[in-house]
């Protein structure tokens, strides 16, 4: 028994020891510099590049990262249109890094050409995902009318509380 206690000690001094404390390029990129990244997306239906260039002005910003095939996305998604009247000052950027035929069959089956506030476009290069720390679908991340992060959600997430950021 004493052995034992003896090597939980030593392992638990070693872990102490070894333990790094959080610095600043620990966090991640999006957090480190706080306001909308450049980036290049491609639009559907028609594959235009889109950039931070073209965000609207003095509007808030809302990247949606997702995947097609996830249910969390579609439930999402329908949550956004069904109360697309709370995002009238709001652009709402989905992108997704799927293959484009994926893509186009969302786009049509929530007819996403009918709201203006949103955009859907595949993001050839993987760039907004790792830019983002993204783990799960879907992922939302607010940004101010300034260009400001706001605040970051993973997987489902009440609309109000998104709404609460803007």
């Amino acid at each position: 028994m004493r052995k034992f206690i003896i090597l939980l000690v030593s392992i638990l001094s070693v872990n102490f020891v070894l333990a790094q404390a959080t610095t600043e390029a620990d966090k991640p990129v999006y957090l480190r510099f706080p306001t909308v990244p450049q980036f290049t997306v491609f639009q559907a239906p028609d594959s235009t590049a889109f950039t931070r260039d073209d965000l609207a002005k003095k509007k808030s910003t809302i990247f949606f990262i997702f995947s097609p095939d996830c249910g969390h996305c579609q439930m999402e998604t329908a949550a956004i249109i069904k109360n697309i009247k709370k995002f009238k000052n709001t652009q709402i950027l989905m992108v997704t890094h799927f293959p484009y035929e994926a893509m186009i069959q969302f786009y049509k089956q929530y007819k996403i050409a009918n709201y203006p506030q949103l955009l859907m476009a595949r993001d050839t290069k993987y760039f907004l995902p790792v830019f983002f720390s993204v783990r799960n679908f879907p992922s939302i991340f607010v940004y101010d009318k300034n260009g400001n992060f706001k605040k970051a959600f993973e997987g489902d997430v009440k609309i109000d509380d998104i709404v609460k950021e803007l």
